[in-house]
This record gives C-alpha cells, sequence and structure tokens, in this order.
C-alpha cells in the first residue's frame, strides 16, 4: 500500500499526528469515491483519443507499461558522462557529482510504480477542450460549500508539484481548520506537458490556455470559481483574470509580474540598479539581474529554439535529469541542495512523469509561444486585470515582489503577504504554508460570494 506523503500540522504529538494522517488519508481516497455522476470506474492508461465537438469527462489511471520502464534503466546504464567541471561551485552548471548521484539513484532503487499509485489515488479525468485532451485531478471536498479552485503548474513542474496540498485544501478539519475552509480542487496538466494531449498546431500559449481553463471548470458543473499559480501557472492566471470570464471570482499568484516597465531595459542589460529605488526593489532589481545574466541560458533556448533541445531532452535521462535538477536546486529554497526540502523520489516523480510521456520537447514549446518576459508588468497586461489579485511572496522565489510593484502592477490587488520560508515551488516544498496563504487570501471572496449568493 502507498500513502500520500501529508504535510505535518503543527502543535500536535506524533500519535495524533499519525491518526491524523491516517484519516486524512482515508477521506482523501474517499472523496475519490465521491465523484461525480460522469465518473466511472472504468480504467484508461493513456489520453483517450477523441473528436474536436466530444465534451465528454472521462475516467482516466495511469498504468505505464514495463517496457517502457526497462528502456529507461538500460538508458540510464548506458549513460555517456562528460569529465568533471572546472570549477568548486555551480557557476558552470548543476555539478558532475550531483547529478551522477540523482541518476545513479534514478537507476537503482526509484520505483515509479510507486508514483502510479499515489496518482491513482485520486480521482483523475480527461476531457477534450479545443481539439486537445486535458488531463487534470479532480478531489471535491466533502464538506458543503466548498470554493473550487484550479491549481496551475509551471515548468519544470508538473501536477505532482501540488498533490501533498489536496488533503488540506479539501479535508481542513484533519489539519486543525474549519470546515468553511475547505476547497474543491481541480488540478490540470498544461497542453504538452504531462498527460495532456501535446498540440499539434499554433497559438497553445498563456491565453488559449486560460480560456481552456474556464472551459474546464464550466464543464465541471461550477459556476464560481478562484485560480492559483506560479510559474507558467501564474502567467495563465494573469491572463485567465485579464479575459474576467463569468465566474472567476479572484487569483492567487505567487510568482507576479510585477516589474515597472522603466526597469526591465536595465535588468535584462545588467545596468545597475537605478537611484530612488526602496531597499525591498533594489534587492528584487538585483536578483533578477543576476538571474537574466546567469541563469536564464535555459529560458532563451526554450523561447527560440524549443525544438532543437527537445532531441536531448526525449533521448538522454541524464540530459533531461540534469536540465531539470539544475533549477529545482536553484529555485527551492534549499541553500542549493534541494534534498533538503525535496526527496530524490518526489524530484524523480516529476523528471520521470517528463521522460515517460516524452514531454520535453512539447512542454519547451509553451515557453516559445509565450515569447513574453513573465516578470514585467506591461508585458503580461497587468493593468487590465480587474478580478481580484492575492499575491504570497515565498522568500527563494526567482524574486521577492516588492508590494510597492505589486500595489503599482495590479490596481486590484487585496490580499500581499510575505511567507518566512519556500521557494519557486511553494506547494511542493512547503505545502502547510501555501495552504494557508490559499486560505487567507481567499477568505474575503469566500465572505463576499456569500453574502452575493
Amino acid at each position: 500500500m502507498f500513502a500520500l506523503d501529508l504535510p505535518i500540522a503543527p502543535r500536535r504529538t506524533s500519535a495524533s499526528w499519525a491518526l491524523t494522517t491516517a484519516i486524512g488519508f482515508i477521506l482523501l481516497v474517499f472523496a475519490g469515491c465521491l465523484r461525480p455522476a460522469y465518473a466511472s470506474d472504468a480504467v484508461s492508461s493513456a489520453p483517450v483519443a477523441s473528436t474536436h465537438s466530444d465534451e465528454s469527462i472521462r475516467p482516466f489511471r495511469v498504468h505505464v507499461p514495463q517496457a517502457q520502464l526497462d528502456d529507461l534503466r538500460r538508458r540510464i546504464v548506458d549513460t555517456r558522462w562528460p569529465n568533471k567541471e572546472t570549477v568548486t561551485d555551480d557557476s558552470q552548471g548543476i555539478q558532475l557529482a550531483k547529478v551522477q548521484e540523482l541518476v545513479r539513484y534514478w537507476g537503482t532503487d526509484y520505483d515509479w510504480r510507486k508514483a502510479e499509485a499515489q496518482l491513482n489515488a485520486l480521482p483523475e479525468f480527461v476531457t477534450t477542450i479545443d481539439g486537445v485532451d486535458i488531463q487534470f485531478i479532480h478531489v471535491r471536498s466533502r464538506y458543503p460549500n466548498a470554493l473550487p479552485i484550479i491549481l496551475t503548474h509551471g515548468w519544470p513542474g508538473s501536477m505532482f508539484e501540488f498533490i501533498k496540498a489536496i488533503g488540506p485544501l479539501t479535508d481542513p478539519v484533519a489539519y486543525g481548520e474549519r470546515p468553511e475552509d475547505a476547497f474543491d480542487v481541480v488540478i490540470p496538466s498544461i497542453p504538452g506537458y504531462g498527460f495532456s494531449g501535446k498540440p499539434k498546431e499554433l497559438g497553445w500559449g498563456p491565453d488559449r490556455t486560460a480560456r481552456a481553463w474556464d472551459v474546464l471548470m464550466k464543464r465541471l458543473g461550477y459556476t464560481h470559481y478562484v485560480s492559483q499559480g506560479g510559474d507558467h501557472g501564474s502567467v495563465i492566471s494573469d491572463a485567465l483574470a485579464r479575459q474576467a470570464p463569468p465566474g472567476l471570482l479572484a487569483i492567487h499568484l505567487n510568482m507576479p509580474a510585477t516589474v515597472p516597465g522603466d526597469l526591465m531595459a536595465g535588468i535584462n542589460n545588467g545596468a545597475p540598479a537605478p537611484a530612488g529605488l526602496t531597499d525591498s526593489e533594489r534587492d528584487a532589481y538585483q536578483s533578477l539581474s543576476t538571474f537574466f545574466g546567469r541563469n536564464a541560458a535555459y529560458g532563451a533556448l526554450m523561447v527560440t529554439r524549443p525544438q532543437t533541445i527537445g532531441y536531448s531532452l526525449s533521448d538522454s535521462p541524464a540530459g533531461l535529469a540534469a536540465w531539470m535538477y539544475e533549477k529545482i536546486a536553484q529555485w527551492s529554497d534549499s541553500g542549493g541542495v534541494p534534498e533538503r526540502v525535496l526527496s530524490k523520489d518526489e524530484m524523480l516523480n516529476d523528471i520521470t512523469l517528463y521522460w515517460l510521456t516524452n514531454t520535453g520537447a512539447s512542454s519547451s514549446r509553451f515557453y516559445w509561444e509565450n515569447n513574453n518576459n513573465n516578470f514585467s508588468s506591461v508585458t503580461q497586461k497587468t493593468q487590465d486585470i480587474k478580478v481580484p489579485v492575492a499575491i504570497s511572496v515565498f522568500p527563494h522565489e526567482i524574486y521577492r515582489a516588492p508590494k510597492s510593484w505589486s500595489e503599482q502592477a495590479y490596481p486590484s490587488l487585496y490580499y500581499y503577504h510575505q511567507v518566512s520560508k519556500g521557494g519557486h515551488f511553494a506547494a511542493w516544498e512547503q505545502p502547510q504554508l501555501f495552504t494557508e496563504e490559499l486560505r487567507a487570501a481567499f477568505k474575503p471572496v469566500r465572505q463576499a460570494n456569500v453574502k452575493a449568493g
């Protein structure tokens, strides 16, 4: 039996925590049994082909053929490694010894079947929107009036980022919170990622994906909902808020686009921070200047040549692991040692998902479609957003969005909070803090919606 790795609630004894975890897991699995009328117990092992006009929601189940797992291990054994870096830090890229250790574990001790069990313990579905299959997790809370929320991952993430947050969001009572804090949770894979379909035509950028998310939520029967995202998920949530479809109550971002337009040229060119910035603004400026000057080559390649990098990501497990592991190490709140906040198994669940679905190239194309600066308030047109906006700033994000920039960028900002720990992968690294932020951020939205109803 494989159990979900659920976050630890504060101020509990080990015995009470063990009991709560067991109860929470049972309730989560039970929630999977409380599926809406369209769900059945049929099993699917891959996205089901359908016509453009098919609006059905089909059950989905993951089962990777053993031959694919055997092939992966053979390729790992046959890895041809480069020679060691000539520096003592990561200034030339992720170090050889670190990647070799991760890949060695991948080829010997890692078990994908446990990841499959973790996914298949949840209600999974697939539906076709605008000609592309969208695979998603949908967990309804057992509590009435739960607030529907759609959670969107980014790169190099996936739906695995949010799994540890599902229990606290859908069953807050099991984690010491109130029934009225409950959410219904929808976690889709972006087209070109995970088990969603790979677009075969141009145009699947943030705007089109956002429209698909609204279709998905309405197709699930929700008349109102909120959206949350970081990385690509932040950009998609921004696009959704600009579109402001009926029923979208608010968005929450943990990587907002707040940088004033007149600062972006200096940041991109590595110019010194201009005079007149506050301490927090100067820190943000310098963080982004370092990012674009030293750490953004991966993005530039995927924005301009996603197909070219795709050949390496599709053919070499070690190449894929290094490409993704470097960013997990850099962007997590771990001092460059991501194993401090994420286990090897957790990281390899994510990396293996990209490998088995062969989405190295298709996920990179989302960068090509989204050829904008994701941190710039001007390119993301945040001034056009009228939907209420909430922002949580985690300390090891690529940059810490200052409150002053956030208020200037988002006229409808109603919630801003700096969190004590966590990085770019907020829900993955700190699921308890992440869920606390969502409860706090959306509390006024719930109250306003109840009054309006």
